[in-house]
């Protein structure tokens, strides 16, 4: 990408590799090293902008249970999620486009930015240290109820897991439903012609939103990513900021 300046090299390659294919996969993952890529560090008003402001926070209506393609979305239940990391409209200085999705890892937030120095900010639980990332990507293609390969390497950990997993078309995985660990929608991460192996994912653990234990990917509580789906289309830019990136 034209962007892209530099590479900063992920943590033990080939481990990162297998994790993060765990965390969301619903094609065959490649086996290849993974590489993050840092944003430029200076000039881009979206690695320094924060919330300017907050609106008033939303009811609950928004993480009441839902019916989806015949499958039910738990309702999240009060105190299972940090009240700080549910959807709210901010104000929000950057100078990425309307349409971007910009994820601050640090801060455990996503935002989807709008017209007029807004955004929808969410909040997300993203890699345990060792598996963060930065860089920017594009949203190559979005998934409802996904299906999830966990890697071999993986299955070799935890065999426990092999109870959990049927053929399917791709091989060895998981149906998408209620159960399955990529929870309602999936949009999935490329750099070019290269899949990132990093996801933007709804979970079936919402008490994980606020924290940093994923194998990489940035997790969503479902109503949100739900919600996120609906407004990110296949193309969408995505920016991840560095940790050690400034802010005002």
């Amino acid at each position: 990408m034209s962007h892209l300046i530099r590479h900063v090299v992920v943590t033990v390659f080939a481990m990162a590799g297998a994790c993060l294919a765990g965390c969301a996969s619903t094609q065959t993952s490649p086996t290849i090293a993974v590489s993050a890529v840092a944003p430029p560090p200076s000039t881009d008003a979206a690695e320094q902008a924060g919330p300017a402001e907050t609106v008033a926070v939303h009811g609950g209506e928004f993480y009441a249970e839902m019916k989806d393609a015949g499958f039910s979305v738990p309702a999240v239940k009060p105190g299972q999620v940090d009240s700080a990391f549910h959807r709210k409209n901010v104000a929000y200085s950057t100078k990425e486009a309307p349409g971007t999705i910009v994820v601050d890892p640090t801060r455990h937030y996503l935002y989807y930015v709008e017209d007029g120095g807004r955004a929808t900010r969410y909040g997300i639980g993203v890699g345990r240290e060792g598996f963060a990332w930065a860089g920017q990507a594009t949203i190559k293609s979005k998934q409802e109820w996904p299906d999830w390969y966990p890697p071999k390497e993986m299955i070799d950990r935890r065999p426990d897991l092999k109870k959990q997993l049927v053929e399917l078309q791709s091989g060895l995985g998981m149906h998408g439903g209620p159960g399955n660990p990529l929870g309602a929608r999936a949009m999935y991460l490329w750099q070019g012609d290269r899949d990132t192996l990093f996801r933007i994912h709804g979970t079936n653990e919402p008490w994980t939103i606020g924290k940093s234990q994923s194998s990489g990917c940035i997790r969503m509580i479902n109503q949100d990513a739900m919600d996120l789906y609906q407004k990110a289309a296949v193309g969408t830019r995505v920016v991840v900021l560095s940790a050690n990136v400034a802010r005002r």
